[in-house]
């Protein structure tokens, strides 16, 4: 499993160490501050320049304190809200920049974009240690979004087990210039996890970072024929082998 951008559980915890740490300056200060004032000599008191510096001094350490209360708040919040996101996006389609998938029932699906017309595009597939297990050639060069399925077999034929993670990695080319071009995930999304504070969807046989997606829409599944059209296919089926031209054909 990929490793968290964010350590959120990392991050509270130095900043209440923080916290505590200038809790306790900030009462030492005003226990020196205020021995100060009564021991004084009244014939020679603290200049006012120097007791508003120290009076500034003071409120810097109470706005850090401040500032790091609302810190861990809004720490908190971005761990609890993770999944809440995410669930916002299940029962939609989304298209993410993600490369990896899982070989199930002998396939592992990709989507690869080209910036422009290509001449050629190269394919590989490397497997979790990023070995190249699979190479070929892209059959569509147009510019634009293109689907591809790898049926899980090695360049040499072999069949690999489901349950493996693979890559995909894409090279495009248009003569001597270098096509720019990247590895999509689409699909539907149909569930939502946490690992170690980050949000991932459930894409298909993928697990996608909330934050690597880049395009999300309304689910639009295929429609049903009506009851009419699927009457009238009905008839004009029955009605095809009734034909009497079939009877002597």
């Amino acid at each position: 499993m990929v490793a968290s951008v964010t350590d959120t559980t990392t991050a509270t915890a130095k900043t209440d160490a923080a916290r505590t740490s200038l809790a306790t300056n900030f009462d030492t200060f005003l226990t020196l501050l205020t021995a100060q004032l009564k021991n004084q000599d009244p014939l020679s008191p603290m200049d006012s320049s120097q007791f508003t510096e120290q009076l500034t001094q003071m409120t810097g350490v109470q706005q850090q304190l401040l500032t790091n209360d609302l810190l861990t708040s809004l720490l908190a919040a971005q761990s609890g809200s993770g999944l809440g996101q995410g669930s916002n996006y299940i029962g939609k389609d989304v298209t993410a920049v993600w490369a990896a998938d899982k070989l199930t029932d002998g396939e592992a699906n990709w989507s690869y974009e080209l910036g422009a017309d290509a001449t050629a595009a190269k394919l590989e597939v490397l497997d979790g240690s990023g070995k190249v297990v699979w190479t070929g050639q892209a059959s569509e060069l147009k510019e634009g979004v293109h689907d591809f399925t790898w049926d899980g077999k090695t360049t040499a034929g072999g069949q690999l087990s489901d349950g493996g993670v693979y890559t995909l990695k894409v090279t495009a080319n248009n003569g001597t210039n270098t096509i720019s071009s990247q590895v999509l995930t689409r699909g539907q999304v149909t569930g939502v996890e946490m690992y170690d504070g980050q949000a991932y969807l459930n894409v298909g046989n993928s697990i996608v970072p909330m934050s690597a997606v880049i395009s999300l829409q309304q689910h639009t599944a295929e429609a049903e024929p009506s009851a009419a059209a699927k009457a009238l296919s009905a008839v004009s089926s029955a009605a095809s082998y009734l034909n009497p031209l079939k009877l002597i054909s």
